[in-house]
């Protein structure tokens, strides 16, 4: 596990921050399901938002949403991996396959071990039958983004290109975050929870194809 074992700093840093996400996820989850203060929060912004959406406003967080939705997150995931597969990265796509579809599946799973119900309004800008707790467009987001910046970061050495992909990047998921606490689809302890889980998972995943082509790189020399 030191910087300097077998694996070298990724695997230490990937452990550091799928430990630092699933701690603040559990935290969050504990305070949702406990109704503690964050759910009182969770009622006032989403409320100040139904009661003060405007135009054009509220029609560019629709398409922020929509393109986000399994439908948009099909077509960005499948640019990216056709790029990634004419660049010959091919670790990085395996990576990118595990994480964004992994991750929406996972969301799946957590959100009806949660069954939180979704925030009501007398006039709703968006209504969805599904559960609310995490946000799914803001994992899927997360998983993207975090792939291509991640990727983007170590591929392009160019610190003009890097902080460019980085700002990039977090203000797409801080969008689409926004954009489900906006519509009234998530509170906004959702859309945390969606930011910690895909943290954690990314994790997991980048680390773990990480390792495997070390592992294979090590045995071909």
């Amino acid at each position: 596990m030191s910087p300097g074992g077998e694996f070298g700093l990724h695997l230490t840093v990937g452990m550091a921050l799928l430990l630092a996400a699933g701690l603040v996820f559990h935290e969050l989850a504990e305070a949702v399901m406990g109704q503690e203060a964050i759910t009182v929060l969770d009622l006032q912004v989403a409320h100040w938002f139904n009661a003060n959406a405007f135009e054009p406003l509220t029609g560019f967080m629709h398409a922020i949403s929509t393109m986000h939705s399994v439908a948009g997150m099909a077509l960005l995931l499948g640019s990216l991996a056709l790029y990634l597969w004419r660049q010959q990265a091919y670790y990085w796509l395996l990576a990118l396959m595990i994480a964004v579809p992994g991750g929406m599946v996972l969301n799946v799973v957590l959100k009806h071990i949660f069954q939180r119900t979704r925030p009501v309004f007398e006039e709703p800008l968006v209504t969805l039958a599904t559960y609310s707790f995490p946000s799914g467009h803001t994992t899927a987001a997360t998983c993207f983004y975090g792939m291509l910046v991640s990727y983007l970061v170590i591929a392009r050495p160019a610190w003009s290109v890097r902080l460019g992909t980085v700002s990039f990047c977090l203000t797409m998921v801080l969008l689409v975050a926004f954009s489900r606490v906006y519509l009234g689809a998530h509170y906004v302890s959702d859309v945390l929870a969606g930011m910690a889980e895909s943290v954690a998972w990314l994790s997991v995943c980048i680390t773990g194809v990480s390792t495997l082509r070390r592992r294979r790189e090590g045995k071909t020399v």
